[in-house]
């Protein structure tokens, strides 16, 4: 997966430099990544949730804050509200060189600006944060023993994460200015908030206090065992596959999607790749367009049914229609047809008709309710010709499917 380096100007004018993850194919959407406190882009678990929304589909924008990493500026000199005005700043650089981010995504500090900052990205469709403080003015525990120096001093460097950053009174000063769960009660976005029970940094209950204030809809997903900058990959790659699973309810993925397979000759079913994810296909029968996809636990984006799911719509659809069609011409009082259907492999020696006898076979098991005020004699009849469907007939017939390329 293809990864663009370049550099964008900070709400101070010194220059940012940020990471674009990109999928294999055509982006599915855009996402905007805040980093935790002093950081940077390249920490493992911005990057690899960042990896990992790229298997989905989804290009990532992830930068240095000023004075972090790569980027120029001194930490001294930013405040909580530079890093919002910054994420502001990547965002229009975002919509201005490729699309808006729909995602935003913050961890730790990096999720309370992500939220504070969601306002001004209007194009933002839904925010994930994973352990992030309801109070920016959080962080200050991790060198409170240095917070009447900072003040009677104006400015001291201190040690964070075993390197030296300096510490100046306007930040302590901006970031108490900031009521976050105010600002959470009139976001009006979906939100899912990622935060693990033995966060020994930011506790759980910080969690709570942003799901109680935020408005629905809102999620909660715990990240049992995982520790505050998850540092274990497991951990960021299931917050990876997580997000990029609840964000496509609040996309327009479908729409854009379906576009790209024009509608075949009549009698024809096209189906093509949208490249806007892995696994995703679109199927065109005349002007309809339909998403197939497998779920996310086996490499899909579930945004659509799988193939074995239309191999059994389509004979659960047939078995309902032929039963409809001779209901209505015996006049018989069917008031609705439900059909449930299920795959599976069974070993051949188990099926009692069949005349394969080794190894294993497919089985279809297929259950119909029929409501109305019908007889014995009627259930049965329609039960017979429920397997008289042209589909059942087809999968239980010989066939013959000839393959082959087209020219280069």
């Amino acid at each position: 997966m293809p990864t663009e380096k370049f550099q964008f100007p900070g709400s101070d004018g010194q220059m940012l430099a940020a990471s674009l993850d990109l999928p294999d194919g055509t982006p599915t959407a855009y996402a905007l990544l805040a980093h935790c406190f002093t950081c940077g882009k390249d920490v493992l678990a911005a990057k690899r949730i960042a990896e990992g929304l790229a298997k989905h589909g989804i290009a990532t924008l992830r930068f240095d804050f000023t004075g972090i990493g790569a980027s120029e500026g001194e930490f001294a000199n930013t405040t909580f509200s530079s890093n919002i005005a910054d994420l502001v700043l990547a965002a229009d650089h975002l919509r201005n060189t490729q699309r808006a981010p729909a995602i935003l995504i913050g961890h730790s500090l990096g999720g309370a600006a992500i939220l504070a900052a969601a306002s001004q990205i209007p194009e933002a469709r839904c925010i994930a944060t994973i352990a992030a403080p309801s109070d920016p003015a959080h962080v200050t525990h991790l060198f409170k023993d240095h917070i009447p120096a900072i003040r009677e001093q104006g400015e001291l460097e201190v040690s964070l994460a075993g390197r030296p950053f300096r510490i100046k009174r306007e930040f302590l000063d901006d970031i108490a200015e900031h009521r976050l769960t105010d600002t959470v009660a009139k976001l009006h976005k979906p939100l899912l908030i990622f935060h693990s029970p033995t966060d020994d940094h930011v506790g759980i209950d910080n969690a709570t206090r942003i799901f109680v204030a935020a408005k629905h809809p809102k999620s909660f997903i715990s990240l049992t065992g995982a520790d505050h900058l998850l540092t274990q990959k497991r951990d960021a790659v299931y917050v990876a596959d997580m997000i990029a699973a609840w964000a496509m309810r609040y996309l327009d993925v479908p729409a854009a999607a379906t576009a790209v397979v024009a509608d075949p000759p009549a009698g024809f079913v096209t189906v093509g790749e949208t490249r806007a994810s892995k696994l995703q296909n679109v199927i065109a029968a005349g002007r309809h367009r339909i998403l197939a996809d497998e779920p996310v636990e086996v490499g899909g984006h579930d945004t659509g049914p799988g193939p074995y799911d239309f191999l059994l719509g389509a004979l659960g659809a047939c078995t309902s229609m032929t039963m409809r069609l001779y209901a209505e011409r015996k006049s018989i009082p069917l008031d609705r047809v439900t059909v449930t259907l299920k795959h599976g492999r069974i070993y051949a020696k188990d099926c009692e008709t069949c005349e394969t006898q080794e190894g294993m076979i497919s089985r279809i098991e297929r259950t119909i309710t029929m409501d109305g005020a019908l007889d014995a004699e009627q259930r049965r009849k329609l039960m017979e010709i429920a397997d008289k469907c042209p589909v059942h007939r087809t999968l239980t017939s010989e066939i013959d499917i000839v393959t082959k390329a087209t020219d280069p």
